[in-house]
């Protein structure tokens, strides 16, 4: 084997390396996406029910206080949520109006 040859096989197998470390990071990644998809999609269908303080949301959307606080904010940061009035210590927070039509449009992830 020439020394052309064998520069050849060690990229060819660096590459083949690197698409296996690569496709476990993707998939990794979707797993992820596909969590805080669902995670999402309760916040939105429990504040579709009515206002909710985030300690309520996390209990309901079965997730913990610091990631129901994370969405929210995302949310709010989008527009799709509005923060309401003081109940105790937490605000209630909802769907904006604008976001209540499309909150559980089947095209949205299109």
């Amino acid at each position: 084997m020439s020394s052309m040859e064998g520069a050849k096989a060690e990229r060819k197998e660096a590459l083949k390396r690197l698409r296996e470390a690569r496709k476990q990071t993707i998939e990794r990644a979707v797993r992820t996406m596909k969590t805080h998809r669902k995670a999402i999609d309760a916040v939105k269908r429990q504040l579709a029910e009515g206002g909710r303080t985030v300690p309520e949301l996390a209990e309901a959307a079965g997730i913990s206080s610091a990631d129901a606080m994370w969405y929210v904010a995302t949310l709010k940061k989008y527009g799709l949520v509005a923060e309401g009035e003081k109940d105790g210590s937490y605000f209630r927070y909802e769907l904006a109006s604008d976001a209540v039509a499309s909150a559980f449009d089947p095209h949205e992830n299109e």
